[in-house]
């Protein structure tokens, strides 16, 4: 599984990008977690607001950080 982290690298980013190996650690799953800091890759994606996360290439939050619960269940599915 791959997961990106789309943002500037902003605080709110950055907690993402934490909760998401938090919630990557409590599956117990190997997880590539990957940072995109450059917008015109960000942009490329359609992603207008940041933080966004996408998971095996498709964007599944943006605009927002979830909660540890909400990543769990966007993991899992």
């Amino acid at each position: 599984m791959k997961i990106e982290i789309l943002g500037s690298g902003c605080s709110k980013c950055k907690e993402l990008e934490k909760r998401a190996k938090d919630a990557a650690s409590k599956l117990g799953l190997k997880v590539d977690i990957e940072h995109i800091y450059d917008m015109d890759k960000i942009i490329e994606r359609n992603v207008f607001v940041t933080p966004a996360l996408s998971i095996d290439g498709k964007v599944v939050i943006s605009g927002k950080v979830p909660s540890v619960e909400e990543l769990l269940s966007l993991i899992r599915k």
